[in-house]
């Protein structure tokens, strides 16, 4: 079941979002290196729950929870940009001990109901290239995401 989001689900979903980026930024670290991962992300265990918190503050109407069996078990935040009509998924995350039985997209067409309620003509979500976040775009082409753009970063010490 797919719900809105209560204050005290924060906890649950903050430790469900910084043990989902654990294979991240493991990826990160091997390939950024010890120096430019600890500029990047410093606080590799907290970080991900402090942007989700940060969200669920800021837009708690903008964040959906998924519960199995009364234990939450995956979430999704997403933003809107009525002016272009293009609603975004940010941060979203299954449970890692969950595995894989479709949480993710009953969230993620929750969300895109929401955006049609809400009267988006488009539906983005962002993610890596890199073999971490996998899953990730196989959950999103799942979905229905067809439309994409590739991009790089380069990074380069001084």
């Amino acid at each position: 079941m797919v719900r809105d989001y209560h204050p005290e689900d924060l906890a649950t979903l903050k430790d469900i979002g910084n043990r989902a980026w654990r294979g991240i930024y493991r990826m990160y670290r091997e390939t950024y290196g010890e120096e430019l991962f600890a500029v990047l992300v410093p606080n590799p265990d907290t970080v991900k729950g402090e942007q989700i918190e940060s969200h669920c503050t800021t837009h708690p109407d903008r964040v959906v929870v998924c519960v199995e069996h009364s234990r939450i078990v995956g979430f999704a935040t997403f933003s809107i940009d009525a002016a272009r009509r293009i609603g975004e998924i940010g941060n979203n995350a299954v449970d890692p001990e969950c595995g894989l039985k479709g949480i993710g997209q009953l969230m993620y067409a929750e969300v895109f109901r929401r955006f049609r309620a809400l009267g988006m003509r488009f539906a983005r979500v962002r993610t890596g290239m890199d073999w971490a976040h996998a899953p990730a775009r196989r959950a999103y082409e799942r979905a229905g995401f067809t439309i994409r753009n590739e991009d790089v970063t380069y990074h380069m010490k001084l």
